[in-house]
């Protein structure tokens, strides 16, 4: 059954444009679309929930005066990064860090939703049969039925086309805390503190995100391949918190956030079909070093837009440049086997670079001689190593599936049997 308007309607139903998954990723491309001014297009939204309220919170950088101003939580524009020499103070002049909690971004959506007409359908997806003229979209569920788009927009968490040469997980846990007094600086925030116990292999940091002198998200993260138990992140963060000064008899935990994003160098199908794109982690939004996907989701959700409004395919352009995820690829390869250690990777990166150019590099934005600058700051015999090291697993990836005879199945890539968030993916 399909509902628009109060009005039940029964049959089969063609549409322009199918977002699949109603997350993060379907919320910014539909607010681009109505910022953009793009009308006259048939939309459906297609996820078994309605998402409203605050269920995660972005943390990303850009430049001051877009869109999204209005909707953040907070902003800062110096940050820290802690290390076991000392604390660096980082001017990010001329961008910003900037928190945006949910609820603003599904609300912005909603609204969007009611201005371009879009018709949701509260169901799960069993299949997209993309014919190269039109997409047949399987619905499961008691609202579900027949559904045919042009194009299909696909956010949910999939997994890559085959297993990565490196595979760990950015996997968190964040109190919202409430504190009875000042406790915090609301014009800074702590990017990484690495004081924290370092796991075996991996990485782990804190990081504080302040809105206001009493209150703040306080989180304990770590890269590494394996996950904690819920004890073991409380342990984590209650150390933290003693770590920060701050006295939990004069706190209050408000909320309580945790995420699972996935750091790997294994390629995704931006395309999977001619008419199905994808967006989010599983559309090459996440950077494989640090986990963050935001900024990459909204590049997407306009280039969309932009694209739709122009006539064109809705085709994003590869969310980071090639070199850059080989660059990643290395680096992981490097904090994987032990080649570098995490504090002190992150540690020179910073030292030896403007921060403004660390932050645009680890959003795909930098030039080949910055990039170079950024590779110079690094260790180099445990670099050249590493590369030498990811050189030989791709020529064995690649004589690996040479060997396959034609017309063999290839073997079925699992993940990490965690969704980075049910819907659609990219936490931050």
């Amino acid at each position: 059954m399909w509902h628009r308007g109060g009005v039940q309607n029964s049959g089969p139903v063609d549409v322009d444009l199918a977002l699949v998954g109603g997350g993060g990723a379907a919320s910014l491309v539909l607010a681009a679309l109505d910022r953009h001014g793009v009308d006259g297009l048939r939309i459906a939204v297609v996820d078994p929930v309605h998402r409203r309220g605050q269920d995660r919170t972005w943390a990303f950088w850009d430049r001051p005066g877009n869109d999204l101003d209005p909707l953040l939580s907070a902003s800062w524009r110096q940050v820290e990064v802690t290390t076991g020499t000392g604390r660096r103070v980082l001017d990010l002049s001329p961008l910003r860090y900037a928190m945006l909690r949910s609820a603003p971004v599904y609300a912005r959506a909603a609204e969007a939703e009611r201005r371009l007409g879009v018709r949701r359908v509260s169901a799960g997806v069993r299949s997209l049969d993309d014919d190269g003229d039109r997409v047949v979209i399987g619905c499961a569920g008691p609202d579900g039925g027949p559904l045919r788009a042009s194009w299909v927009l696909d956010s949910r968490p999939c997994p890559p086309v085959r297993p990565g040469r490196t595979t760990w997980l950015q996997h968190f846990r964040g109190w919202w805390v409430e504190s009875d007094r000042p406790a915090f600086d609301p014009d800074r925030a702590v990017l990484m503190d690495f004081r924290t116990p370092q796991p075996a292999r991996g990485v782990s940091f804190g990081y504080v995100l302040p809105v206001d002198d009493r209150y703040a998200l306080i989180e304990y993260t770590e890269f590494s391949p394996t996950l904690l138990s819920g004890r073991q992140y409380d342990e984590a963060l209650g150390r933290y918190r003693d770590l920060l000064g701050l006295d939990p008899a004069r706190l209050r935990v408000r909320e309580v956030e945790n995420g699972v994003i996935p750091m790997t160098d294994a390629p995704f199908a931006r395309r999977p079909s001619p008419r199905v794109v994808r967006l989010g982690t599983a559309g090459g939004a996440t950077r494989p070093s640090t986990g963050f996907t935001f900024a990459a989701m909204y590049r997407q959700a306009d280039q969309v837009a932009r694209a739709l409004a122009e006539g064109r395919a809705p085709v994003p352009a590869p969310a980071y440049p090639g070199r850059h995820r080989w660059m990643d690829a290395v680096a992981l390869r490097a904090l994987d086997r032990g080649l570098v250690g995490g504090p002190e990777f992150f540690a020179r990166l910073f030292d030896r670079n403007p921060a403004e150019r660390v932050l645009r590099f680890l959003d795909g934005a930098t030039t080949p001689a910055e990039d170079l600058a950024v590779m110079r700051s690094t260790s180099l015999l445990p670099m050249v190593a590493a590369t030498a090291g990811d050189a030989v697993g791709r020529l064995r990836g690649r004589l690996r599936r040479s060997a396959v005879p034609v017309g063999a199945t290839p073997a079925p890539v699992t993940g990490s049997g965690v969704d980075p968030a049910p819907g659609d993916a990219g936490d931050r």
